[in-house]
């Protein structure tokens, strides 16, 4: 039986961040759903469909099977939810620093209470992305600076276009 692993969030936008966490599921599971969180009360700066081809994109750059071994898919309601949609075990959480990790295992608590058969598993960014945020990346650009070291090419592209509006 295929493990298959959850990757949640947001990726408004994607960061090299988020991919380096992704590579990192990829190594533990047979697949992994990138899970696009979508909550009726916030406006993010990319739509589902965008942050999708995003995605795609940043897989698409990683190579080997990773293309047929990630998919991704929009959830607006519990996370457990979602991974019991997907028929995932496991639910993929990166790690930046301790306050996440204060904040990661209440969530991992709260799930497993709910969803004892889906475990968390945190795994730490690489320590070249690891100052990496969306929020950060949303701001530099907006500002005309340049995201390059911090999303992959296809992010930057799309960001440089949107804010270019």
């Amino acid at each position: 039986m295929a493990l298959i692993a959850l990757y949640p969030g947001t990726f408004d936008p994607p960061t090299n961040g988020h991919i380096d966490v992704l590579n990192g599921a990829l190594a533990l599971a047979d697949r992994v759903v990138v899970a696009i969180g979508v909550h009726p009360g916030k406006k993010p700066l990319f739509s589902l469909t965008e942050r999708r081809s995003m995605i795609a994109q940043a897989v698409k750059e990683l190579g080997g099977s990773a293309s047929e071994r990630v998919s991704t898919t929009g959830f607006d309601g519990l996370v457990v939810d979602a991974a019991s949609k997907a028929g995932a075990t496991v639910i993929i959480r990166g790690l930046r620093d301790a306050a996440d990790f204060d904040y990661e295992m209440q969530m991992a608590g709260m799930n497993g209470a709910m969803a004892p058969n889906i475990r968390t598993v945190f795994l730490p960014a690489s320590p070249s992305v690891r100052h990496i945020t969306a929020t950060l990346v949303r701001q530099i650009a907006g500002m005309k600076g340049d995201v390059s070291p911090f999303v992959p090419a296809a992010v930057a592209r799309m960001l440089r276009k949107k804010l270019a509006r």
